[in-house]
Formats: C-alpha cells, sequence, structure tokens
C-alpha cells in the first residue's frame, strides 16, 4: 500500500489538478473577502471581525464550494485510471483492490487537508490585509480546528461520490451527482431537517448549529451512515466488478 500511495504522488505531481485544485480552495476566502470589504464600504463605521470572517468563509467551504471542489477532486482520482485505461494494467502487477482504494482514500485525505489548510491560510492573509479585528492567539487555533473538522467530514463523505464514479467510470456523471448534491444543501439548509441530509449536517456540526427540533446526534449518525455505506458500497463493487 505503501508504493502504491507513492505511485499515486508521483502521479498527482505531474498533473495539472492540483494546481486546479489550489486555485479552486481561494475561491471561498475571496469572495467572502470581497463581500465583507462591499459591506465596509457602504457602512465605513462598522468593523470587521476576524471570527466573522474565518466564521463565514468557512460556511461556504462547507456548505458549497468547497463540497463541489472536494466532489471533483474525488471524482478525478478515482475515473483517472479509467479515463487514461490503465487499470487493467495495474491490477496485473498484481495489486490487491482494497489497498488500490484505500491508497486512494489516503491521498484523497492528504489532498483534501492541504486544500482546506490553503484555504484558512488565504483567509487569515486577506484578514490582515483588510486590517479585520478581534485576531488572537484563541481565535486562530479555533478557526483553524473548524476549518479542519470540516475538512475530515467533506472527506468522510466522498465515499458515495467514490461509488457513484467507480459505478459509472467517467467523472462527468460525478461531476453531475456533486451539483445536485450542492443544490440539495441550499435548498435544505434553512429547514429544521438538515441534520437528516449528510452533507448539510457537517455545516450544522462545524457551525454548531443544531435545530432545537433534533438531537445534535442525528447530524452525526446521518453523516456516519452515508459515510460506511458509500465506502461498503464502493469497496464490494470493485472488487466484484471486471476491469475491461
Amino acid at each position: 500500500m505503501v508504493n502504491l500511495l507513492y505511485t499515486e504522488l508521483l502521479k498527482l505531481k505531474r498533473s495539472e489538478m492540483f494546481i486546479i485544485s489550489l486555485v479552486g480552495a481561494c475561491a471561498a476566502p475571496l469572495l467572502c473577502f470581497i463581500g465583507f470589504i462591499s459591506i465596509n464600504e457602504r457602512r465605513p463605521g462598522d468593523p470587521i471581525f476576524m471570527p466573522d470572517a474565518f466564521w463565514q468563509t468557512n460556511f461556504y467551504i462547507v456548505a458549497l464550494i468547497g463540497m463541489l471542489l472536494y466532489g471533483v477532486v474525488t471524482s478525478y482520482l478515482f475515473s483517472r485510471e479509467y479515463m487514461e485505461n490503465t487499470l487493467k494494467s495495474l491490477l496485473t502487477i498484481p495489486v490487491s483492490r482494497l489497498a488500490y482504494i484505500f491508497s486512494k482514500l489516503v491521498l484523497l485525505l492528504l489532498w483534501i487537508s492541504t486544500l482546506t489548510l490553503a484555504a484558512w491560510v488565504l483567509t487569515l492573509i486577506l484578514g490582515i490585509i483588510g486590517q479585520f479585528q478581534g485576531l488572537n492567539y484563541e481565535v486562530l487555533v479555533s478557526s483553524l480546528k473548524a476549518y479542519m473538522l470540516g475538512g475530515f467530514l467533506l472527506f468522510l463523505l466522498s465515499t458515495p461520490i467514490i461509488f457513484v464514479t467507480l459505478l459509472l467510470k467517467n467523472y462527468v456523471p460525478t461531476v453531475v451527482f456533486t451539483i445536485m448534491i450542492g443544490m440539495v444543501n441550499i435548498v435544505i439548509w434553512q429547514s429544521e431537517y438538515r441534520p437528516f441530509f449528510p452533507w448539510s449536517a457537517a455545516a450544522v456540526i462545524v457551525q454548531n448549529h443544531f435545530p432545537p427540533e433534533f438531537a445534535p446526534e442525528v447530524a452525526y449518525i446521518s453523516i456516519a451512515a452515508a459515510s460506511l455505506c458509500g465506502l461498503f458500497a464502493s469497496i464490494i463493487y470493485f472488487s466484484k466488478s471486471d476491469v475491461h
């Protein structure tokens, strides 16, 4: 598995997708920064606080922009061998199919963590440039924990996307599937039932915005159920499917 992971890192090094994803990770911090500056121009007397910038940016990452970006990264990572028609050659080495999936999962976790950290760093830099107030050590630590938690929850929720990618063997339907999830996220966020939808539940946990109608455990259970179902479905399907 170590050799597989090393091979995946070498392939990623030669790919432009990592740089493109880093650019995508800058979207939420930049958009939120522009929004805060626009509000400040209309109300110059109101200060902008760094905790609000971290909170708002992380919400958009987990609820929409990051979720879509990480979905694209996931579909690319698991469809690449199908698109390049190299999977059959790889599995004749021989390579354990289970080790193949888990090496991809480890790389995906590292990739998502890097993009999440990049978004946090850019938010911090833009806050310093914009002279946002309220920046201190406690804000730095708590915001970093919230960002990494959001990234980890979205990693857990990548398994249904992995299954769709393995099933359809193409990244285009998976991207459409991810966009549909984002649309449902937007609609259901205003509802008290948002903890029942796993991707909305991730935002609920990160923002600590649990609706009083339901126990907080509902959000955790919905994420765990979706993650485990996606993982087991991916492993079972990939282990039994023929590679042509």
